[in-house]
């Protein structure tokens, strides 16, 4: 199965379900999902704690395999790739943003953001080229020789940004971004991360139960017990200026 990808394209779930085995017991952790999501917007998930949101975003990441159901990502049948198919998948067209930021301790910032590209192929000189142009984009030109621990929370998180778009992914998956850092570092990050789902035109999606940045967003998918349970979609001066979630 090719994985080349149509840039234009998005996601699309139908009928999606999850099951997982604890135990004895049989937990259905998606209930026939429907959800569609579109390149060039800044898209929300939110939901209780336990209701499918981290369950979507690793289905449509590749990184889980769904019970049943079709998922279509960026052009491609997601259900009916190998593993390998999967993982070359990833690894050229997502890029990830973790609440933790996951950074290798031992690596200076630009180190980290190389990562990726070491893994695709690039020569390790060719891979630092980038990864300095990519931390100049978000703000950081002068601490990329800077261990992840001579690094502010916000700092960290911007590394992790920059480390999840240095291969240009069509798909920018963010769990919780802003939930280990302070408010003022968390305006900072979702700035960026709308910045580049709207001027890239990838498909980006923010799993968060962070209220305080509800407002960047263009639209914000409510679940509940593993479905689709409503959405808003917010026109640009409501993302400027912050909304309530209705």
């Amino acid at each position: 199965m090719p994985t080349d990808v149509v840039k234009t394209s998005g996601v699309s779930c139908q009928s999606v379900t999850k099951e997982f085995n604890r135990g004895a017991a049989r937990v259905l952790a998606l209930q026939g999902l429907n959800l569609q999501i579109s390149p060039g917007e800044l898209t929300l998930i939110v939901g209780p704690s336990g209701c499918g949101k981290t369950t979507l975003i690793s289905l449509i990441a590749g990184t889980l395999d769904a019970t049943s159901g079709e998922i279509s990502v960026l052009g491609q049948d997601l259900v009916h790739m190998s593993k390998r198919e999967k993982t070359t998948f990833r690894a050229r067209n997502v890029g990830f943003v973790f609440q933790q930021f996951n950074l290798l301790p031992a690596l200076t910032a630009a180190e980290n953001v190389a990562v990726p590209l070491v893994i695709n192929g690039w020569t390790k000189a060719k891979a630092l080229e980038r990864a300095a142009v990519v931390l100049k984009s978000v703000g950081l030109a002068d601490r990329m020789h800077f261990l992840p621990a001579e690094l502010s929370g916000g700092q960290q998180q911007r590394v992790a940004i920059a480390r999840g778009i240095v291969h240009d992914p069509q798909l920018l998956v963010c769990d919780e971004p802003t939930s280990a850092i302070d408010a003022k570092s968390g305006q900072v990050v979702m700035e960026l991360i709308r910045g580049l789902a709207l001027e890239s035109n990838r498909v980006t999606m923010v799993v968060t139960h962070d209220q305080r940045v509800f407002g960047f967003a263009d639209r914000i998918v409510s679940m509940d017990d593993g479905r689709v349970s409503g959405e808003q979609r917010q026109t640009p001066a409501d993302a400027n200026h912050g909304t309530e979630q209705r």
